[in-house]
């Protein structure tokens, strides 16, 4: 079992930046992937930025090129550093361990392994 504990998040205008942090408990294989999924309200829950711990990452087609993961493995953390937010961006924001990531070519979307764990969210809100 992993416990995550988040920070950051928050409200912003358009155009702004945030930043979210994720610890992990321990490293074990359980938490061999981390990152971020996110979840508007009416709307499905949807993988956001993944990291390994080798350092591959993988992001949403959305978030390319104003979102950056990064992940300090001493530290059991990762960083989500979200720039030029926009308004669909609004959700809650939930740390992800897993034993596995990637991102699907063929749903166009992240996918996690085996075995997932969830931190509690944290609200993001982007006002235009």
């Amino acid at each position: 079992q992993v416990q995550l504990v988040e920070s950051g998040g928050g409200s912003v205008q358009a155009g702004g930046s945030l930043n979210l942090s994720c610890t992990a408990s321990a490293a074990t294989y359980s938490n061999r992937c981390m990152g971020w999924f996110r979840q508007a309200p009416g709307k499905e829950r949807e993988g956001v930025a993944m990291t390994e711990r080798d350092g591959s990452s993988f992001y949403a087609d959305s978030v390319k090129g104003r979102f950056t993961i990064s992940q300090d493995n001493a530290k059991n953390t990762v960083h989500l550093q979200m720039n030029s937010l926009e308004p669909e961006d609004t959700a809650v924001y939930y740390c992800v361990a897993s034993t596995g990531c990637g991102y699907s070519m063929t749903t166009r979307a992240l996918r996690t392994g085996s075995a997932t764990y969830w931190g509690q969210g944290t609200q993001v809100t982007v006002s235009s």
